[in-house]
């Protein structure tokens, strides 16, 4: 009887060891709907804010704004310059919360693609 229960509970634990999923395409596929959600976001804001300037494709450049079209700016640089400003264009920080500024940043890094 001892023998019989050990035998099953070691085929139970190997069956629980092979068994389970590779949560890591779960965990890939989470990342890019938080990608997308974040582009869609920094879309919508940079329909709102940035498109007098820059254009809806962002390369208009009205008022010396730079064709973001162009920009060779990783997506921290760029989120410098749309807290604090650079040249003409005015600083966002005290308009614009962190994560929409992030969500601007890396959407501008769609604009031309």
């Amino acid at each position: 009887m001892l023998k019989k229960l050990l035998v099953i509970v070691l085929i139970g634990g190997i069956i629980w060891a092979c068994g389970g999923s590779d949560n890591s395409q779960n965990k890939l596929a989470k990342s890019d709907k938080v990608a997308e959600a974040s582009a869609v976001d920094g879309k919508a804001i940079f329909q709102k804010n940035c498109v007098v300037c820059h254009g809806i494709n962002g390369d208009m450049g009205v008022n010396g704004a730079y064709n973001l079209q162009n920009s060779q700016l990783a997506v921290e640089e760029r989120i410098n310059v749309i807290t604090n400003g650079r040249n003409t264009m005015a600083a966002y920080k005290e308009i614009l919360s962190a994560d929409e500024i992030t969500a601007v940043a890396q959407y501008t890094t769609t604009l031309g693609k």
